[in-house]
């Protein structure tokens, strides 16, 4: 499966919390509209259904790229 660059993931996640804690000040059509597309792209990018498990993917995809750095295996 082809895997999409970390920094997109990043910037996913980092979207989709900053969505959620908008949609927490203002539950307005906007907002869950782009909330909608970043929890689908999130799930497209990561190869799975839901929510839940696409954002346990995608953190577990840049944990894995954290510790590749880490460790002097990253390219």
């Amino acid at each position: 499966m082809l895997r999409p660059h970390p920094s997109f993931v990043h910037d996913l996640l980092e979207t989709h919390a900053t969505l959620r804690a908008r949609q927490a000040q203002e539950d307005c059509a906007e907002v869950r509209r782009r909330l909608d597309d970043v929890t689908y792209t999130l799930c497209v990018s990561t190869g799975t259904r839901t929510l839940d498990a696409a954002l346990a993917s995608a953190r577990a995809q840049l944990a894995g790229v954290v510790s590749q750095a880490d460790s002097g295996l990253a390219a």
